[in-house]
């Protein structure tokens, strides 16, 4: 039997600011033997696949768990299974065989209609493409999602603000996207994601179309937000982008090839750790 959606943890949508609450060891995500095939017989394309049976030449498919507060960064090159690994955690595809539980929820129990309340209130998307409505300020653009999930006007404001001030952005609220640099457009997107207060923050290629200034601008947010106890897998091709990361996952054609943890789970991020320590190497 299908567990209640949100079996696990507060209310998705708290009356307070977004957070992330207490750390809790248990998976965010779960994959368990986990593979994704596309087209059939001498055509067939295996995406996803995993180690193979030693024995039987068969796919073991992959298996992967990702704990609260971890940042894990899945990084490959073309062809490598990233995307569509992306893509069956965001809830937007489904896998050919084994499970995947995200926040102790079965996912491949659920109908249509429930994997779309998963992919509003569970998971915080931000793409490469800011997706932003033109014409339309920072303020509601971040009350999309809540006007979706059916909550009040005044509680949306009140919400979308906090995200908006959560990224820095508290002065630009009623700034147009034409109004606003590519990092602060990036930011009024993650501020997006984050404002129905999601278990896992699903990144893909965030800093793909930014220059290296605005790219640390949200890197130095997300590095925040994982400090704080959210839960953040990233897509990227760029080593500088993983070095964020407190966990590297490295696919190549559709398997699990290299997992370096970089930092523990429950501590700050690498790059607020080297903040913290030039900070007390000069006192």
């Amino acid at each position: 039997m299908t567990p209640p959606l949100w079996s696990r943890g507060a209310a998705v949508l708290p009356e307070t600011a977004p957070d992330a609450g207490p750390w809790d060891p248990a998976p965010v995500i779960e994959v368990r033997a986990l593979t994704k095939t596309y087209g059939h017989g001498d055509a067939a394309v295996h995406a996803l696949s995993g180690p193979l049976d030693p024995a039987s030449g068969r796919a073991l498919g992959l298996e992967l768990a990702v704990q609260q507060g971890d940042f894990m960064a899945v990084m490959g090159s073309s062809g490598s299974g990233k995307s569509t690994l992306m893509n069956i955690l965001g809830c937007l595809d489904v896998p050919t065989s084994g499970r995947y539980l995200l926040d102790g929820i079965d996912v491949g129990g659920l109908d249509e209609r429930q994997l779309s309340l998963v992919r509003n209130r569970k998971i915080g998307f931000v793409f490469q493409s800011f997706n932003l409505v033109p014409r339309t300020s920072a303020l509601a653009q971040v009350e999309l999602p809540l006007a979706y999930a059916g909550v009040r006007p005044a509680e949306r404001r009140r919400r979308a603000e906090a995200a908006l001030t959560l990224v820095g952005l508290a002065d630009r609220m009623d700034h147009r996207p034409n109004e606003l640099s590519g990092g602060q457009q990036q930011r009024v997107a993650v501020a997006r994601a984050l404002v129905t207060a999601p278990a896992m923050l699903l990144a893909d290629e965030p800093t793909g179309n930014l220059d290296s200034r605005s790219t640390a601008e949200v890197l130095a947010v997300v590095d925040r937000l994982n400090a704080a106890g959210r839960t953040v897998v990233l897509i990227t091709h760029e080593d500088e982008v993983a070095r964020h990361a407190k966990r590297v996952v490295r696919l190549v054609d559709g398997r699990i090839v290299e997992d370096v943890r970089q930092a523990p789970v429950d501590g700050p991020p690498p790059a607020l750790r080297e903040d913290d320590s030039l900070v007390g190497g000069g006192r």
